[in-house]
C-alpha cells in the first residue's frame, strides 16, 4: 500500500470520486455537493486559514495503483480542549482493517508532529453543524452535510482505540396526527393565557430585515456560553443570505415578550431531497434538476437546525408553547411537510432530549464522535453536561 499527500488538483478530484466509486451501490448514499467538500481545504473558501488553522489530506492505493482510502487531518485553533487536540475526518475506506489503520495512524503520526496530544474524529475542518460524527444506527438517506458511511467503520475506530466523547442524536416524528405529551400541553396553556407572549413565523420585509437579528439576539444568550462564541449581526445577516434560496417563512419562528425576541425554532425544507438528483455538482444542468425538484417535487421534510430559549424564560414553559402554537398551522393537512427531523441533538444536552421526547419524537439516527488521547495512560473524560 501507498500513502499519497493531497498535492494537485488531481488528488482533489480523487479525493471526491473514490467516495462515488466506493457508495456506487448504497442506495442510501447522497453524494455530496463536490464543492461543500472541496471548499474546506481552500484559503479562499475557508476562513479557519486566516486564523492559523491547518490541514493535510492523504489518499492510500493498493499495489495496483487503485486508492482504497483517504483521510483528513486538521488542526483548528478554535478548538478549546484541556489539551491540544486535532480532528480527523472524510475518512473513506475498503472493508480492511490494515488499510484503516494506516489512515489512522498517517493522521495520528502528522497531528502529533504539530504539538496535539489526542484526536477528534471523524468530524468537520469547521463549525459542528456539518460532517461530524460518524453514523452507527439508521442508515437511512442523510440530511444535508450529515455523514453517512458503511457500518463496519464503527469497528475500524473503536478496534484503533477511539473511545466515545459523545453521542449526537437525530429525532424524528410526524407532523400531523401526532399530538404532544398532556404535560406539555398543559405548561403551554400557561403561557399562551399571557398576553405579553406572542409566537408566529416570519415573512416578507421582516424576514429580511429583521429576523437575522432576533436570531442573533436568541441565539447568543440561549447558546453562545455552550457552543464557546458569539454571533455577530453580519455573521447572521451571511446565513439568512446563504439560506434565502431554500428559505420557507413558515419555518422561521420566533417567540417574543413584550415585543422581545426569546425563543426561536429555525428550519428549513431538507434539501438532500433536492441535491440527491444533481450528482454533487451544481453546474447549471447540476441547478436546473435542482429548480425543477423544487418546483415539481418539493421537499416533504423539514429539517430542525435550532431550538432555542434565553435563560430567563426558560423553565417557564416557553418552548412547549412555541411548539402548541407551531403545530397549530403544522398540523393541518395542506401543510406541505409530513415529518421533522431535528438533527444533532447531544448527548450532553439532556433538556433538548426532553423537549425531544415531550414532542414524542423518536431517536431515528446515532452518531458517534470519537476521541483518541495519544498519551494512552491518560484518563478518559467524556464531553460536559450541559446544565
Amino acid at each position: 500500500m501507498q500513502l499519497i499527500e493531497v498535492t494537485t488538483p488531481a488528488h482533489q478530484k480523487e479525493f471526491i470520486e473514490m467516495a462515488v466509486r466506493l457508495y456506487k451501490n448504497e442506495k442510501n448514499w447522497i453524494r455530496p455537493l463536490d464543492a461543500d467538500i472541496e471548499g474546506l481545504f481552500h484559503k479562499e473558501t475557508n476562513k479557519l486559514f486566516r486564523n492559523g488553522a491547518k490541514a493535510k489530506r492523504w489518499l492510500l492505493e493498493n499495489d495496483k495503483g487503485e486508492t482504497i482510502g483517504r483521510i483528513a487531518a486538521f488542526i483548528n485553533p478554535k478548538m478549546k480542549e484541556k489539551q491540544p487536540t486535532g480532528g480527523l475526518g472524510f475518512f473513506e475506506c475498503i472493508n480492511d482493517q490494515e488499510a484503516a489503520f494506516l489512515l489512522f495512524d498517517t493522521a495520528k503520526a502528522w497531528l502529533e508532529s504539530e504539538g496535539m496530544e489526542a484526536m477528534d474524529g471523524p468530524i468537520n475542518f469547521g463549525e459542528r453543524d456539518k460532517w461530524w460524527g460518524l453514523l452507527v444506527d439508521g442508515f437511512t438517506e442523510p440530511n444535508y452535510n450529515m455523514p453517512w458511511n458503511f457500518k463496519y467503520y464503527q469497528k475500524f475506530f473503536e478496534d484503533y482505540g477511539f473511545q466515545i466523547y459523545f453521542k449526537q442524536f437525530t429525532y424524528a416524528r410526524n407532523v400531523q396526527n401526532v399530538g404532544f405529551d398532556e404535560k406539555l400541553i398543559a405548561r403551554a396553556n400557561v403561557i399562551l393565557a399571557n398576553p405579553d407572549y406572542e409566537f408566529r413565523y416570519i415573512k416578507g420585509k421582516e424576514l429580511k430585515e429583521k429576523a437575522p437579528e432576533y436570531f442573533m439576539t436568541t441565539y447568543n444568550k440561549a447558546w453562545s456560553r455552550h457552543m464557546g462564541k458569539t454571533l455577530s449581526l453580519k455573521e447572521a445577516q451571511m446565513m439568512f443570505a446563504k439560506m434565502k434560496p431554500i428559505i420557507d417563512p413558515k419555518l422561521i419562528y420566533f417567540g417574543f415578550y413584550k415585543g422581545e425576541p426569546v425563543s426561536m425554532f429555525i428550519q428549513i425544507p431538507e434539501i438532500n431531497q433536492l441535491f440527491k438528483h444533481v450528482n454533487g455538482k451544481m453546474d447549471l444542468l447540476g441547478k436546473l434538476k435542482f429548480l425543477w425538484y423544487k418546483t415539481f417535487s418539493p421537499p416533504n421534510k423539514m429539517l430542525g437546525l435550532v431550538f432555542g430559549v434565553v435563560p430567563e424564560h426558560q423553565g417557564k414553559g416557553v418552548e412547549s408553547a412555541m411548539v402548541v402554537e407551531y403545530d397549530k398551522m403544522s398540523g393541518k393537512s395542506d401543510f406541505q411537510y409530513k415529518t421533522i427531523e431535528m438533527n444533532w441533538i447531544g448527548d450532553f444536552n439532556p433538556k433538548m432530549m426532553r423537549v425531544c421526547e415531550q414532542l414524542l419524537a423518536k431517536i431515528y439516527k446515532t452518531h458517534h464522535t470519537y476521541r483518541y488521547l495519544f498519551d494512552r495512560e491518560k484518563p478518559f473524560e467524556r464531553h460536559k453536561i450541559f446544565d
